[in-house]
Order: C-alpha cells, then structure tokens, then sequence
C-alpha cells in the first residue's frame, strides 16, 4: 500500500505563494505520473497540474503562468509551487499518483486564500 503524505497549505492573502509538498512512502519513479487535484466545496475535483515521470508537465487553463509543478525523486517528493494566488484558487488540494493498477491519492490539503 503506498501513503502519500500533503502539507504545506494554509491561509495565504490574495497575490501571496505557497507550496505545496507530497512525499510518497516509495519511489515515485515507480509511477507514471503524480499531480496535484483541487476540490472547492459543493465542486468536483479537478486535475491542476501533473508531471510524468519522464518529466513532461501538464497544467489546467486556469493556474497556467501561476503555478509550477516539480518532482524530487531522492526524496520522493512532488510539489506544486503556487505564485499569485486567488480567492478562487481556495479548495482542498490532493496528491495523486498514477500507477499500473490503482491510483493512489493523499489525504489532501487545505488552501484558503482571503483577505
């Protein structure tokens, strides 16, 4: 069973950063991606960013130019780094590997970004 561990959320103001970090209890070179959902209460999950594990990024319209995902294999760590953050970008974000077989998620991580 493998565990995927989020933290580094919190309560940022408007136009403020943080990030984001997902350690997994092994390599994550192991799967074919990780990425980063978010899930705004009464809203569906969505997908905010992936990166494969050859190093290809992906990124949904709405955090483009804003957000960067990376990867630290050593630590077996994924991050999402989020700049210039908006009262909408408020949500519970979650780790998510990509496996052969089941996926795995976190536990998530609260984002909240008010004035």
């Amino acid at each position: 069973q493998v565990q995927l561990v989020e933290s580094g959320g919190g309560l940022v103001q408007p136009g403020g950063s943080l990030r984001l970090s997902c350690v997994a209890s092994r390599s994550i070179s192991s799967f074919n991606a990780m990425g980063w959902y978010c899930q705004a209460p009464g809203k569906q999950r969505k997908l905010v960013a992936q990166i494969t594990s050859g190093g290809s990024t992906n990124y949904a319209d709405f955090v483009k130019g804003r957000f960067t995902i990376s990867r630290d294999n050593a630590k077996n760590t994924v991050y999402l780094q989020m700049n210039s953050l908006k009262a909408e970008d408020t949500a519970l974000y979650y780790c998510k590997a990509w496996a052969i077989g089941p996926d795995y998620w976190g536990q998530g991580t609260q984002v909240t970004v008010s004035s």
